[in-house]
């Protein structure tokens, strides 16, 4: 049976991710920084799914998280077959209005731990003789966005980096998936600031549908999908208006 590793693990998109992969048979890696969730839903997965589901408690916003986490993963004997570098946060403000610690570590989680979880886990999954990984971006990534303008920065990070590397693991039987979700029924809207009465929360998809969609894009061995025919049609339509027009736009939906 195949082990799953899951960042962000502990409400929302990871885990309902969590759900999807054991009910799809595979054991379960869950990390995140609330032990007591991660504990509750490795007892709700165990109770359901024949599976085993193991939990580390670490904040990946720290820059030897990676480092720690891989080293844990090691010393628990845990093979990865499969990893999803789901976590991660967005900050919904002008820049100047940006707290400069939590900035700091949007970015470190966003992009360093993605990058060096990717890096760590690629390279043990070569030996091994092949794996999946799983880099979760955004429809923010296509263009820049006035009041996500890091954030959306970040996530533009993870599609490229993640293309780049499908790229160079495909004769080495690592497949490197992104997925691009619009906005998702998550913590996401709330942690970023968005007003709870803003348009951004109205007729979302649910976790349970993207991670749905995940799976099925994994198992289908594509190297980049977007979540939502609407938010495939809008960041296709992006390549084809001024840059400038792009960003109006972006910022118009934000306000």
């Amino acid at each position: 049976m195949k082990t799953t590793l899951i960042t962000g693990a502990s409400s929302g998109i990871g885990k309902a991710t969590a759900f999807e992969y054991a009910k799809n048979k595979y054991n379960l890696i869950l990390v995140a920084r609330r032990k007591e969730l991660l504990s509750e839903i490795k007892t709700q997965i165990e109770t359901q799914y024949s599976v085993s589901v193991a939990v580390i408690v670490m904040d990946l916003a720290k820059l030897s998280s990676a480092d720690e986490l891989f080293s844990e993963v090691k010393d628990r004997n845990l093979k990865v077959d499969v990893l999803i570098n789901n976590a991660g946060f967005g900050i919904y403000s002008e820049l100047l209005s940006h707290d400069l610690q939590q900035l700091e570590n949007m970015l470190v989680l966003n992009i360093i731990t993605l990058s060096k979880l990717t890096r760590l886990f690629a390279s043990k999954m070569v030996k091994n003789g092949g794996g999946d990984i799983i880099n979760i971006a955004s429809t923010a990534a296509f263009q820049p966005v006035p009041k996500l303008a890091a954030y959306a920065a970040t996530k533009s990070y993870v599609m490229n980096f993640s293309d780049a590397i499908a790229y160079e693991l495909k004769d080495k039987n690592v497949h490197v998936l992104t997925i691009s979700p619009g906005a998702t029924e998550s913590e996401f809207g709330k942690a970023a600031g968005f007003d709870e009465s803003a348009d951004f929360y109205k007729n979302n998809p649910t976790s349970k549908d993207l991670a749905a969609f995940i799976y099925k894009e994994m198992i289908a061995k594509k190297t980049n999908s977007i979540h939502g025919f609407k938010n495939a049609f809008m960041a296709f339509s992006n390549r084809f208006a001024p840059r400038k027009m792009t960003v109006a736009i972006a910022a118009n939906i934000m306000e």
